[in-house]
């Protein structure tokens, strides 16, 4: 009877520690994000690729979401300095850091999120890398939202219209395309957008159809101009802090950018291109009138007429990262537009 009361504590003692170094063999990875929860970005994209690193690693790295540290364009900052793991932002927040992926924004790509970012992914890592644009950062994806479409407070019916209107821009090759079209540019991260036309401190916004939905837009928009292809993308990048990677074991680096790359930014795209069918049923459901333009349309010939020289325009600015942008923007685009998941 004394040696197995001697025992029990020994036996306690023992499993307490193997507690301990279970919960020590498992290192929470924090992501920050800026939209909120809801967005697909997070509700499927994060905790999809979550799911997918928990997997991976067999449990040993968890992630968790992190809401409210900033605006976007901060996020780079933040996982550079380690006070996050990880996160995502908007590469056109950083103008002169991020020139080279400008090349998947430009106008007349015609092709899904899902292609777009896919085609983006393969050719960064092709031509883009060795300019080190994302020096300091680990990267895990590549992608772009849908096309960017026109979303008004008032509706137009000629792009000349927008001349002196005031719209909010992002950042990127949207500023290009404001500045051409004349309109006011009004800066703001995404969030911000309802309320500012809500207050109509802005007249419209240039942003995909899916937020429609996930930012409320149905409710302040009378109408949603939709031109072939859209006028643009966004370009994205996911990224961890190189620090948190290297105290992570070789094993659980390597599971993690296996799940990450070009399945990630496949991944990222798809839930943007859900987004948006979703956004557009969501607006017309909503009674906001939409615009369709055709090729060939009286607004199509005006915005094919507006945009001439992008292209090189954009080369011009890329000259000095010593790569073959010519090249890369003629690949990314043939990806794009023979892309078969």
């Amino acid at each position: 009877m004394k040696l197995k009361t001697l025992f029990k504590p020994v036996a306690g003692i023992a499993l307490s520690m193997t507690l301990a170094t279970s919960a020590l063999a498992e290192t929470t990875m924090r992501v920050a994000s800026w939209l909120p929860p809801t967005h697909p970005q997070n509700a499927v994209v994060l905790d999809t690729w979550g799911k997918w690193i928990d997997e991976a690693t067999e449990g040993r790295v968890k992630m968790v979401i992190e809401y409210g540290m900033g605006h976007p364009k901060t996020m780079f900052d933040l996982v550079e300095d380690g006070v996050v793991d990880a996160s995502w932002s908007v590469h056109g927040y950083i103008p002169g850091r991020f020139k080279l992926t400008e090349s998947v924004e430009l106008p007349n790509l015609n092709a899904s999120a899902e292609a777009a970012s896919v085609a983006l992914w393969r050719v960064s890592s092709k031509y883009y890398k060795q300019a080190n644009e994302h020096d300091g950062l680990t990267l895990a994806a590549l992608f772009t939202h849908g096309p960017g479409q026109i979303h008004l407070a008032e509706p137009i019916s000629s792009l000349s219209e927008m001349k002196g209107r005031k719209i909010r821009l992002g950042g990127g090759i949207q500023g290009a395309l404001g500045e051409r079209m004349g309109v006011t540019p009004v800066g703001a991260p995404a969030p911000k957008v309802y309320e500012m036309m809500q207050q109509r401190v802005v007249d419209g916004v240039f942003i995909p159809a899916g937020e429609q939905k996930t930012l409320r837009l149905n409710e302040v928009t009378k109408q949603l101009v939709l031109l072939p292809g859209g006028m643009y993308t966004m370009s994205f990048a996911m990224f961890l802090n190189p620090d948190f990677m290297a105290g992570l074991s070789q094993a659980d680096q390597q599971a993690i950018m296996k799940v990450s790359g070009e399945k990630l930014s496949a991944l990222a795209g798809r839930a943007w291109d859900a987004g948006d069918a979703e956004g557009l049923r969501v607006a017309k459901e909503a009674g906001v009138s939409i615009l369709e333009v055709k090729p060939g349309d009286p607004i199509d010939r005006e915005f094919q007429a507006m945009i001439k020289g992008m292209d090189e325009d954009y080369l011009a600015r890329v000259a000095d990262r010593d790569v073959d942008a010519t090249a890369a923007l003629k690949e990314l685009r043939e990806i794009a537009r023979n892309y078969n998941p």
